[in-house]
């Protein structure tokens, strides 16, 4: 097994662990996912029908606005959300988000492209309040 550390801006929420679900494409928690199904229903997107419970989602940039921030709150209330996201570059509006739902976040890994370190299928640790991921892999 492969354990790779990963640097990144300090973020926000609990520290966890989870499979990672990967993509290049950008996240908005209003127009890209089934909130009631818990998958991603945008038939654009690159995660299309694929169920983003539980994950560690590692995406390119947030997208949306006030909206998203407040969806990440109604999706942990009702335990249908993942259990971090990372991004190589956030906005503010859904670091506050997170913030509210107390979900893990961070973003702008010094060591580069997030969505290249990290692979589908990985066993993520992150920690925000040291600015520390963890991947693991075989």
């Amino acid at each position: 097994m492969t354990t790779i550390e990963l640097k990144c801006h300090v973020g926000v929420g609990p520290e966890v662990s989870g499979e990672a679900l990967v993509t290049d494409d950008n996240f908005s928690a209003r127009y890209d996912l089934d909130r009631i199904a818990g998958i991603f229903s945008r038939p654009q997107h690159k995660l299309a029908g694929l169920s983003y419970v539980d994950k560690i989602m590692v995406f390119n940039t947030a997208k949306g606005g006030v909206a998203s921030a407040w969806m990440l709150h109604e999706m942990k209330s009702r335990g249908i959300a993942p259990r971090a996201i990372l991004f190589n570059n956030v906005n503010p509006i859904l670091a506050q988000g997170a913030a509210l739902a107390n979900m893990a976040l961070c973003d702008r890994f010094d060591d580069g492209d997030v969505t290249q370190l990290i692979k589908t299928g990985d066993q993520v640790k992150v920690n925000p309040e040291a600015g520390r991921v963890t991947i693991r892999r075989d």
